[in-house]
């Protein structure tokens, strides 16, 4: 998928520049890396705002028109305002063609709901992860990973080896690692096992106390 957005490069810095930046309509951002200086820029806050609205705005590649100049990037980092729908700062990253990059790619389960483990088990799909770190040159990276849950059956789990990625694309995993991305669990489980109640010997009843004999004394 091709994002592309407009930038303006600018000059002013620090904290009452950006303010007044802000105050126009403008957000202030960053384009860096690729082997070629950091560059300040701008952008329009109503186009950045819609853009931050599409998923794939944060995991594919894109073209930044800046004053005419084309060039491709990654968004690696927005700033919000705490409470407000408002865009305060943004960060991005050159790509170059030619070089594999590291991006997380989030995960798109479907088919959960024919699979055995819900429709004949009546078991839940958790999701363990929800996004997957990927190594790939930039135009192989994409937009989202399908992740297929139509063979899953209760009580087991999908792994990351199981995962069908696009030609081009690899996991980004640690040696030997093999995380779950997915597992179908039965509501409910088992019932809890009843503890047997063990009923108490009845207690003997003590011996009533032996009356005292009262003593007769003779009177003679």
């Amino acid at each position: 998928m091709q994002l592309q957005f407009n930038a303006n490069k600018r000059d002013g810095q620090g904290t009452g520049a950006s303010r007044r930046l802000r105050r126009t309509g403008r957000v202030p951002g960053i384009l860096y890396g690729g082997g070629a200086n950091p560059q300040s820029i701008d952008i329009d806050h109503n186009e950045l705002f819609q853009l931050l609205r599409k998923e794939a705005f944060y995991s594919s590649v894109l073209n930044v028109n800046l004053d005419g100049k084309v060039e491709m990037c990654l968004l690696r980092d927005v700033q919000r305002h705490p409470y407000r729908p408002v865009i305060l700062h943004a960060d991005f990253q050159r790509v170059d063609a030619t070089h594999k990059l590291h991006q997380k790619v989030p995960l798109h389960f479907v088919n959960a709901d024919v699979s055995p483990g819900v429709k004949l088990s009546g078991g839940m799909v958790q999701h363990v992860m929800s996004d997957l770190d990927v190594r790939c040159l930039p135009q192989d990276l994409p937009a989202f990973i399908e992740v297929d849950l139509k063979d899953m059956v209760a009580g087991h789990s999908m792994h990351v080896s199981h995962l069908v990625l696009p030609a081009g694309v690899e996991a980004v995993l640690h040696k030997g690692e093999d995380p779950v991305v997915a597992t179908v669990i039965v509501r409910g489980g088992k019932a809890e096992e009843e503890v047997p109640v063990v009923e108490a010997a009845p207690v003997a009843a003590a011996p009533a106390p032996a009356a005292k004999k009262s003593e007769k004394t003779d009177k003679r």
